[in-house]
């Protein structure tokens, strides 16, 4: 009995859909989950490009493509966990505050709004694309800030030691770019698994003191956060750097490669990449102050920019006291009951948003509303003051350097946490398949 002609094109059409499916599935994948999440392949291979793109414009050897494509993977799985963790605590960047961000960064480049998004997609990225990146970058910084500053404590006793030691000593007129490698251990190792990492941390030592390429062995074999730079920390004095660097530093020299040094995460090898002397540096202090409108659930982040709107115009008219309206009205604890007054500051330790109002501002200015990760505020300038960062440090400045070495390693805790707390399976991929 022959088929009915319907059924064979129907088989034939099932057929051909299982085809067009496998073929889409072969284009793109799930490679990893992360908790309710997931990551494509993707993406996995778009960062790939991206970082080998980045390599030869910077003349930097990479190690293998799987080496390569695991460190990839790590970054990605950490992007997605703090992802996560900002949309459980419902921090969402709109598009008014990341308006006002790509505003600000144009200001900085001396170009139009329109004329970086010409120089955006001249360079081969879609303006979408461009923006959901910087949401994404902002949203990284503002849940690192959340969730790592409110661990930090810095007492009276520690900025009164740091200051005591600065006034008797100077501070030191060195500052060290570091290269960091980490051979990492699980937590509550066995001595198989620290007598393996110990072994793997010797071997990385002895190849980068053969004259192996540092970042090259880095991005391969390091689990330390900036292992997708080649390993490589920013300039830094030895005041603000995260203690474990600062306890093997003071008498290094360029080119020193100190390690393996055992710590609660694994072993660690540092090679002092560059010293110079300190960068004589005049700080623009600023003093200023502001009031602050939070939304809520009750208060949109509309009407609450409109409730600043009122209080600008009402103050440029001489309808309104800044200092009372303060008083009144702003959600800052630490300020609102000054009349908003923030005292002189440094302004970058402000959050980017406020930094950069200040910036722009003229002294007795007061800006327009704007949004920050705090919520909306205005903030007038009332004077700007210059003190030389290496000679004048004072109890903010002991404060600050603290509190930037102490972000930095809880930042990684943090990290650290949220990783061994989390779902994560990594599909490995076929690359055998044609």
């Amino acid at each position: 009995m022959k088929p009915c002609k319907h059924l064979i094109i129907a088989i034939l059409s099932l057929a051909m859909s299982h085809t067009v499916q496998a073929e889409n599935k072969s284009l793109d994948r799930v490679s990893v989950q992360i908790n309710e999440g997931i990551v494509l392949e993707s993406e996995i291979t778009n960062m790939v490009k991206t970082v080998k793109a980045n390599a030869t414009a910077a003349g930097q050897s990479l190690p293998s493509d799987q080496a390569l494509r695991t460190q990839v993977i790590e970054r990605l799985i950490m992007t997605r966990l703090q992802m996560q963790m900002a949309d459980r605590i419902g921090l969402h960047i709109g598009d008014l505050q990341l308006d006002q961000t790509i505003g600000n960064i144009a200001k900085e480049q001396k170009l139009t709004v329109d004329q970086m998004r010409q120089k955006i997609t001249s360079e081969g990225m879609s303006w979408g694309q461009y923006r959901e990146q910087l949401r994404e970058e902002i949203t990284l910084g503002e849940i690192q800030r959340i969730q790592v500053q409110r661990r930090i404590q810095v007492s009276p006793q520690e900025i009164n030691n740091l200051v005591s030691m600065i006034e008797e000593q100077g501070l030191k007129q060195i500052e060290f770019q570091i290269g960091h490698i980490l051979i990492e251990i699980p937590s509550n190792p066995t001595s198989e698994q620290l007598e393996q990492a110990s072994n793997r941390a010797n071997k990385v030592l002895e190849r980068v003191k053969d004259g192996g390429d540092f970042r090259r062995t880095a991005i391969a074999a390091s689990a330390g956060p900036k292992a997708l730079e080649g390993g490589i920390w920013d300039y830094m004095n030895i005041n603000e750097m995260p203690t474990l660097f600062a306890e093997v530093l003071s008498d290094a020299k360029k080119g020193d490669i100190i390690g393996p040094i055992r710590s609660g995460a694994g072993f660690h090898i540092i090679k002092v990449m560059d010293a110079r002397g300190l960068q004589t540096k005049e700080v623009n202090e600023v003093r200023s102050r502001h009031i602050l409108i939070k939304p809520s659930p009750i208060l949109s982040e509309e009407r609450a920019k409109a409730m600043l709107d009122k209080f600008v115009k009402q103050i440029r008219a001489g309808d309104a006291d800044f200092a009372a309206l303060a008083r009144q009205y702003s959600e800052d604890p630490g300020s609102g009951a000054k009349g908003g007054e923030l005292g002189w500051a440094d302004p970058t330790v402000y959050v980017p948003a406020f930094s950069q109002t200040l910036k722009e501002l003229k002294v007795n200015e007061i800006s327009e509303p704007f949004r920050s990760s705090h919520g909306w505020h205005i903030v007038q300038l009332e004077e700007r003051r210059k003190t030389d960062a290496t000679d004048q440090f004072n109890t903010n400045k002991a404060h600050q350097l603290i509190f930037r070495r102490k972000f930095n390693e809880e930042l990684q805790t943090w990290l650290d946490e949220m990783r061994a707390e989390a779902y994560i399976e990594v599909f490995e991929a076929d690359f055998n398949r044609g």
